[in-house]
């Protein structure tokens, strides 16, 4: 269904945990001109009365809430025109596809799905209910990669033949993976599609590409039963209350975090997730360290690497191209205390607050015949996922113009995913592994 023209679209969350309170908050403090949060889902409801509470501190009214088994009758009863999906992965296509066939809009955090089967059942869904599957991609809003978008759409540096891309997670971020529903990969895909997904999805973006093969090496290196080898390894299962846990680094107090005590700590009781696992527990089954040689539609290929133990957080692009190279590096915190490693510090690891430890970032042109030049860019901060959550909601809920055409579709979506999915079978096989093979978007 879709809004009377004047009237504000109406928008229930399903999924109330952590990141879920970046899209609440924008709905009602910046765009409530032009949308209304009407409901809350959940399997858990203390997670939704937390939700609620934080809604009275903007000063916005409570919001219905409902169990996630009665999300199709919220639908109807609360009239939504929008879903913004924010649960856990592998449930993601359950409430998308029963969205569409009420005739509601969606907005989902990324990935799309964890799997080929799940991602199909979306696609077709949207191409029966003719409804719009928006995936919140919102690195495609990040200013400099907005500009680096548009060099490269220039010319730039001319024929793109290769691209190396290398994603760095400090041992404050990438250990939250291996703590939370991430380290199941039957929850999440792992981190090639929970994570990885923004950067193919960047990729297919900036080439104006589709991925063709994916050739790919991945394992568990740092975290899980190998804490033991490396010597990092506690005897507990979860943090909190656990004497043996008091000085280990990698070890969340959830306690210390009263927005992360209300939603996890004081919920667990609902349904037993423990948001403080111990990264070297056993039961670990996604990898930590990641290897990926793609082809693209274009011709061009992409050597991709992604680490989840670094010591500092951050990430380099660099495209090779007729004319000559562009350069992108951004660090996000130059190194880890070890008083930091198990902290939050606020909504860091979601990136709505810089971490304290310094960064920076540098675009750099290097055509041929030339000296290098360094390309200014406006708008980029290091909060916010560098100021792109900001920019995304404008978009998503304010109607803000986008002529760059950020707002990634469910067949965006879908191709962000398929890089990830094939490079897990490439994983599994040692084999190279064509995209089409896995699913078809024709």
């Amino acid at each position: 269904m879709s809004p009377q023209p004047g009237r504000r679209a109406r928008y229930a969350v399903v999924g109330t945990g952590a990141r879920a309170e970046m899209f609440v908050r924008a709905l009602v403090r910046d765009h409530g001109d032009t949308a209304e949060l009407v409901a809350f889902a959940d399997v858990n409801q203390a997670r939704m009365d937390a939700h609620n509470r934080w809604l009275a501190d903007l000063g916005h009214p409570r919001v219905p809430t409902y169990q996630a088994g009665d999300f199709t009758a919220m639908l109807a009863k609360e009239r939504v025109d929008v879903v913004l999906v924010t649960s856990v992965d592998v449930t993601h296509d359950e409430y998308v596809v029963a969205a569409l066939d009420a005739g509601c809009d969606v907005v989902t955090e990324k990935p799309m799905t964890t799997d080929a089967p799940r991602c199909q059942r979306i696609l077709d869904a949207v191409r029966r209910t003719g409804r719009r599957v928006t995936v919140a991609f919102n690195y495609r809003y990040n200013p400099l990669h907005e500009q680096l978008r548009r060099l490269l759409a220039d010319g730039a540096v001319g024929e793109i033949g290769s691209v190396h891309f290398e994603w760095l997670l400090d041992v404050r971020h990438g250990a939250d993976y291996f703590r939370r529903w991430h380290r199941d990969k039957a929850s999440s895909g792992g981190l090639m599609v929970h994570k990885a997904s923004h950067h193919f999805d960047l990729v297919n973006w900036w080439l104006s590409a589709t991925p063709v093969q994916v050739y790919a090496a991945g394992r568990l290196f740092f975290y899980g039963e190998n804490g033991h080898r490396h010597g990092y390894a506690r005897d507990y299962d979860r943090a909190h209350a656990s004497p043996a846990a008091a000085d280990d680094p990698f070890a969340l107090r959830l306690a210390e975090h009263p927005r992360m005590r209300e939603l996890y700590l004081d919920a667990e009781a609902e349904d037993g997730y423990h948001r403080d696992r111990n990264v070297f527990a056993p039961g670990v089954s996604i990898e930590d360290d990641m290897a990926v040689l793609a082809t693209y539609s274009t011709g061009a290929t992409m050597t991709y690497h992604l680490t989840a133990y670094a010591p500092w957080e951050g990430y380099r692009v660099m495209v090779n191209g007729s004319r000559g190279r562009l350069e992108l590096e951004v660090c996000e915190s130059e190194y880890v205390s070890p008083a930091a490693a198990g902290a939050l510090k606020g909504a860091a690891l979601h990136g709505d607050q810089a971490a304290d430890e310094g960064g920076g970032a540098t675009l750099t042109l290097r055509p041929f015949w030339s000296p290098p030049r360094r390309i200014e860019v406006d708008g980029y901060r290091r909060q916010g996922h560098g100021g792109a959550d900001a920019r995304m909601t404008q978009v998503l809920f304010g109607g803000v113009p986008d002529p760059l055409h950020r707002a990634a579709n469910a067949r965006d979506g879908a191709l962000a995913l398929l890089t990830g999915l094939a490079a897990n079978r490439s994983f599994d096989t040692g084999a190279p592994v064509r995209v089409a093979d896995l699913l078809s978007l024709d």
